[in-house]
């Protein structure tokens, strides 16, 4: 007879299962996927790492779920900033505005969705997750055009070029993080005294943003309110 688990036993797995993933969510955002190792998500959900293969079979069964539920949460607040602008120019801008703002908010945890190298499978979940954007925008190009807004186009050629640009621009910023902290500098090297350990991840940050919708909106074809 096949044993089947209580719902006692039954919510106890689904809690551990939410734990582990809470946890490796706050790996990936300080270590990255480097850090983010199957012994060090379970030392931080206070779990043996036996334990965890319960749950996932490695690391990269593991960093699909994972980057599932952080890509999700990404996507649920682009959609939320879209919905709270009128215009389809102002919604597209929104898009940009939103994610280049939260990646470089939390720089490690973007790299890591970004271009962090990793498993084949997670970069099978990086083009879900730019089609997901290239999507989103796509929607809204196609009603600028049909409202006239903007000159006729092909919306998901366009609406890639966008978020291929858009990652690629970011790229730099994000890679420029200083090391993870788990990860010190050799004790035989310390840093000069006179200079700071590490230089912050770009020079002036709060213009990237800015930047990056104006070149959205002239890309598109439509009027940028700096030209005015």
């Amino acid at each position: 007879m096949a044993y089947r688990r209580t719902p006692a036993v039954q919510a106890r797995l689904d809690a551990q299962r939410e734990a582990v993933l809470q946890s490796a969510v706050g790996l990936l955002a300080e270590r990255g996927y480097g850090g983010c190792t199957m012994a060090a998500v379970a030392d931080r959900a206070g779990i043996a790492t036996g334990s965890l293969y319960q749950h996932f079979a490695n690391k990269a069964e593991l960093s699909v779920e994972l980057f599932r539920r952080v890509v999700t949460r990404e996507i649920a607040a682009v959609n939320a900033a879209v919905a709270r602008r009128d215009a389809p120019q102002q919604r597209i801008a929104a898009v940009v505005e939103t994610f280049a703002a939260r990646a470089l908010r939390a720089p490690r945890l973007a790299y890591a969705l970004l271009v962090e190298p990793a498993d084949a499978v997670v970069d099978g979940e990086r083009l879900v997750f730019r089609r997901a954007f290239r999507d989103v925008i796509a929607t809204e190009i196609a009603a600028a055009v049909a409202a006239g807004e903007l000159p006729e186009q092909d919306p998901v050629l366009t609406a890639a070029a966008l978020v291929g640009a858009v990652g690629e621009a970011l790229a730099g910023p994000l890679a420029a993080e200083p090391a993870p902290a788990h990860e010190p500098a050799p004790a035989h090297e310390p840093a000069p005294a006179h200079e700071p350990a590490h230089e912050p991840a770009h020079s002036d940050n709060t213009t990237v943003v800015p930047a990056l919708v104006s070149f959205t909106l002239r890309a598109l074809g439509g009027r940028d309110d700096s030209d005015a």
